[in-house]
């Protein structure tokens, strides 16, 4: 039986709960969540697990064989950084590694001294029908030479202490939400960054929410351009005013041979009810030579659908992290290094937008692949 204990049982944190339960032999035998209406939530999902009034005293549990991080992302690395000081177990965490450009530094001597394997969480990775393009891409592209990505969704949900409604706390927007779509993007043209552009803002949502004193200044909306290191142009187009949508995220690859898309419906539960049930996500390919698309259905097995808001996604990424712990693997899907580079991108992204400027990643790359 593998033991979980869990940092953070918020909204996330709980999706990640109603997908442990559904591993074989596993159990959360312990919880720290400050905040006493989402401990109560959490209940539901672990009503065995034993709850503690601070990380210090959860380290202490006697059986813990790993850790799941789950905390609102300014909390990220200030817990890493106890937990390899306390009792480094392997851990699953939640992105953005970090939220502070000037803590680079602190992720890398993290990443060069903790003796455990840590899994970022980056989920999207697994959505069904991403997983399919991602293992069709070669050959329905013939190498990929653009690719974007596009996400049209609803607006940044309440969080407790309303921490993802400021750039401070969550990262901005570009690391917050768009991360995934970077991590994708290196996934996807096996290549890293060389420079980075954006334009975004803030046009539509939490104009006028005020919090202790504070307007809300989380972006809204945005477009990225990437150029990579192999030649491969990628771009984002990110709208968080558009839950009227059909599907949520589109993918799209083309190269010489054609193009792959990937259709991706959002969470069940925001679908409204005279539409009928969310649409299966597609795989649609377009050779060049024959024309004409090809459309294949993924649809995803109601239970995960109903464990989480990410298409099954959070249940697959916890198959890898268990097999993981239990030593079945040795290594990690996603590093550290891949949850940094993902950050990085997002905050060159954010300030390119700022500042009009296109921004090298060159040297932020090479730096962060320099061991201490």
């Amino acid at each position: 039986m593998t033991s979980y204990g869990m940092i953070g049982c918020g909204m996330m944190g709980q999706e990640h709960l109603r997908n442990i339960a559904l591993l074989p032999d596993t159990k959360v035998t312990a919880i720290f969540e400050p905040d006493a209406q989402m401990a109560r939530a959490a209940v539901a999902f672990a009503p065995d697990a034993k709850f503690y009034d601070s990380i210090e005293a959860l380290l202490a549990a006697p059986e813990l064989d790993c850790l799941v991080i789950v905390s609102p992302n300014f909390c990220h690395l200030d817990q890493l950084e106890l937990i390899a000081k306390t009792r480094p177990l392997p851990i699953l965490v939640e992105k953005p590694l970090f939220t502070n450009p000037a803590d680079a530094e602190r992720v890398k001597a993290f990443r060069d001294t903790y003796p455990a394997p840590v899994w970022v969480a980056m989920e999207y990775r697994y959505m069904p029908p991403v997983a399919a393009l991602r293992e069709a891409v070669e050959a329905a592209t013939g190498g990929i030479k653009m690719l974007t990505i596009r996400e049209h969704r609803f607006p940044f949900l309440q969080k407790v202490g309303n921490w993802n409604r400021f750039n401070a706390k969550s990262g901005g927007t570009f690391v917050e939400k768009c991360c995934h779509f970077f991590d994708l993007m290196r996934l996807l043209t096996k290549s890293e960054p060389v420079q980075i552009m954006a334009s975004a803002g803030q046009s539509v949502n939490h104009l006028d929410e005020v919090y202790d004193g504070q307007t809300s200044d989380i972006w809204d909306n945005g477009y990225v351009i990437v150029d990579f290191a192999n030649g491969t142009r990628a771009m984002l187009e990110l709208c968080m005013f558009a839950e009227g949508s059909r599907y949520q995220e589109e993918i799209f690859a083309m190269g010489p041979n054609g193009k792959i898309e990937a259709l991706v419906s959002g969470p069940g539960r925001f679908c409204p009810a005279h539409l009928g049930d969310a649409p299966i996500p597609q795989i649609i390919t377009s050779p060049r030579d024959p024309k004409g698309p090809s459309v294949r259905e993924f649809p995803v097995d109601p239970l995960l659908l109903e464990a989480g808001d990410h298409n099954g996604s959070t249940f697959y990424q916890h198959e890898g992290f268990l097999a993981l712990v239990r030593g079945e693997r040795t290594t990690p899907d996603v590093s550290v290094d891949d949850g940094w580079i993902a950050v990085a991108m997002g905050m060159a992204a954010q300030e390119s937008a700022l500042s009009g400027q296109v921004i090298n990643m060159v040297g932020a790359v090479r730096r962060m692949r320099t061991r201490l």
